[in-house]
């Protein structure tokens, strides 16, 4: 199996190059063998041979310089995308599926268009929080935390509903964006390591049956512990 991480150079904030480990690691507890690109500018990925593509948050210069690249890989996203194959998408990297982003300055920069929303950044303060969501994939909720300083507009194809935390903006009760099996989310920690069962259900995807997952005794029990802690903070307000 082939995992392409795109932009690890600079798209590689919050530790969120783990997502990749941890899937290459349950993957190959699960019998296969499995080969890592990591890729950036310049380079010519070829999608059609990828399981699995991760890419990380950055900061918002960072993404500009990303997002003029990406766009030379539209086409073969929305075929990547419409396949049925996984993406996850971390942090402001996501943001570059939308239709514009609109910097603290008013300049606006067209996304890949894949998705109906807009991205709205602003300079006077980080957006952050710890943040437990939920969704209908998945029995537990998924716990993390998101330091932003960008509000989305006109998402309709939402990832997560939010029990604490932070929404897409100021108000709004869902986050992130899901098209088919191309996941986008601000939650960064690494989302993957913070909740095993997120990384099981996607390498569930991948493989077509169940991962072998015994081995993740500490990872779950990690979770646990953030789940409470998190739950009892939210109980307390």
């Amino acid at each position: 199996m082939k995992i392409l991480h795109l932009y690890h150079d600079l798209m590689n904030l919050y530790g969120d190059y783990a997502n990749v480990s941890a899937m290459k690691r349950i993957l190959e507890k699960s019998g296969e063998r499995v080969e890592l690109d990591r890729l950036s500018l310049g380079d010519n990925a070829d999608f059609k041979n990828c399981d699995f593509i991760f890419i990380g948050s950055g900061t918002e210069k960072n993404q500009r310089v990303a997002l003029k690249d990406f766009k030379k890989y539209g086409k073969a996203l929305k075929d990547y995308i419409d396949s049925g194959k996984v993406i996850l998408m971390t942090g402001n990297s996501f943001e570059m599926l939308g239709k514009t982003i609109t910097d603290a300055h008013g300049q606006s920069f067209d996304g890949l268009g894949l998705l109906d929303f807009g991205v709205t950044e602003q300079n006077k303060t980080r957006l952050t929080a710890d943040v437990i969501f939920d969704c209908d994939f998945l029995t537990q909720p998924v716990v993390g935390f998101v330091n932003k300083c960008s509000e989305i507009t006109g998402a309709d194809k939402t990832l997560f509903s939010v029990r604490m935390g932070l929404g897409n903006k100021d108000g709004d009760k869902r986050e992130g964006v899901r098209l088919n099996n191309c996941f986008g989310t601000h939650v960064t920690g690494p989302v993957l390591i913070k909740n095993p069962h997120f990384l099981c259900y996607l390498a569930e995807t991948i493989l077509g049956r169940k991962p072998e997952s015994d081995w993740m005794t500490y990872e779950r029990a990690g979770y646990e512990v953030t789940l409470r802690e998190l739950s009892g903070r939210l109980n307390a307000e």
